[in-house]
């Protein structure tokens, strides 16, 4: 039996999975991504929790699988662009490896090895075209094309969150201006409460979250406004469900997928954004991309980067071997 392991680098937490050759995840371990520490400070952390998960389980480790927020050069192993890790060029893939003693280590951008876990061992499973969105501190997505990852030109494809949208007033981490996932992620939509309070509207947040509190305002907050019929909430909702609906309708008239894949902290609001969201998907989209497509909930919503990871390592490694 061959072991592998799964690493999700989050701009928080990061969390190691080890698996079997099937994807099963044995065992985890998570911890803080702690990146103001710098690279070399992360590789160390991520080493030392791998060569422990591997200790415990009294097993050796085939290859790792490495999901990193950002641009990625998949083929060198290098994070080429991850703003919110401050990672700019740094090769990854080599240092992790260097820190496993030289055990094959293979890199690619977190929302695709979240979409290709959802395409092998999730939600996606049985589809050949596979559309991957994941709703959190941002937005992005990641598709599969006939069973294989979809990288675009320099491997940049996928980036739906930094899509314009008209009516996004919020100024990007990117540089941008009116980014998509600046209003439709977890952190898109807290900001949207955050504003309405600081604007006077006549909400229960309002009551909620004070002056001193508005900081801690998050998503989650919203939805239990919205259940409580708090008019505010729901237009936060609606909005945010109506552009993710319209950066939708592009993405599918592009790729033309079987499955939308929905997940990320954020997705747990259901159909307080969906709603919204399917109703604009019908109206901005042409009947035969829609009417057959199916839109699910990741299934595999905390462990599916680390299994994709895992799984895409040893899809690498065998290839290198045959």
């Amino acid at each position: 039996m061959e072991h592998y392991v799964g690493v999700d680098i989050g701009g928080t937490n990061i969390v190691c999975g080890l698996t079997d050759e099937a994807g099963n995840v044995l065992a985890t371990s998570k911890m803080a991504t702690e990146s103001d520490k710098g690279g070399e400070h992360v590789v160390r952390r991520i080493g030392e929790a791998i060569r422990k998960l591997a200790e415990e389980a009294g097993v050796q480790v085939k290859a790792v699988g490495i999901g990193v927020p950002g641009f990625v050069d998949h083929k060198q192993g290098i994070s080429v662009l991850a703003v919110n890790l401050g990672w700019k060029d740094f090769p990854i893939a080599g240092n992790v490896s260097r820190e496993l003693n030289g055990v094959p280590v293979f890199v690619n951008n977190d929302v695709r090895m979240y979409t290709y876990g959802e395409a092998v061992a999730g939600a996606g499973r049985g589809y050949a075209n596979v559309l991957g969105i994941t709703l959190g501190t941002g937005l992005a997505a990641a598709m599969i094309n006939d069973g294989q990852l979809y990288y675009g030109a320099g491997g940049r494809a996928g980036e739906m969150g930094h899509i314009g949208m008209e009516g996004i007033p919020y100024r990007c981490n990117c540089g941008l201006t009116g980014c998509l996932e600046t209003a439709v992620s977890a952190s898109g939509i807290a900001r949207q409460a955050k504003d309405a309070v600081a604007q006077g509207k006549p909400t229960l947040l309002a009551q909620l979250f004070p002056g001193d509190r508005l900081d801690s305002l998050t998503a989650a907050d919203v939805s239990r406004a919205y259940d409580q019929g708090d008019a505010v909430a729901r237009e936060i909702m609606e909005h945010t469900g109506k552009l993710l609906g319209k950066g939708l309708a592009s993405a599918i008239t592009l790729f033309s997928p079987d499955v939308i894949v929905i997940g990320g902290g954020a997705a747990l609001a259901g159909d307080r954004l969906f709603r919204p969201m399917r109703e604009e998907l019908e109206r901005s989209a042409l009947d035969f991309y829609w009417k057959d497509l199916q839109i699910k909930a990741a299934e595999r919503n905390e462990d599916a980067g680390v299994v994709g990871s895992a799984l895409y390592a040893k899809e690498r490694v065998q290839g290198l071997q045959a």
